[in-house]
């Protein structure tokens, strides 16, 4: 399922589910769209942000502090 936000020729902005992309296409081609608020059929995309989720931030990698024992080995151990 697919969410678009949809705008008539008299700007009106309304949100509409559809199975997917063609599902659009095909109700568009055959004017089963309609504005809800003034019935409209000259109904098309509006521009939408995309809702994309936040993702994890990436792990900071240890600092390469060069000595086989890692930072705990090393002289400036804890102080970066």
């Amino acid at each position: 399922m697919i969410l678009y936000t949809l705008r008539c020729s008299h700007d009106h902005h309304f949100e509409e589910w559809f199975d997917n992309s063609g599902d659009y296409d095909a109700k568009k081609d055959a004017g089963a769209l309609t504005c809800p608020e003034c019935g409209d059929k000259e109904v098309g995309k509006a521009i939408m942000a995309p809702n994309v989720g936040k993702g994890r931030a990436a792990a900071v990698p240890p600092p390469s502090c060069g000595t086989p024992m890692g930072c705990g080995g090393c002289p400036m151990a804890g102080q970066h």
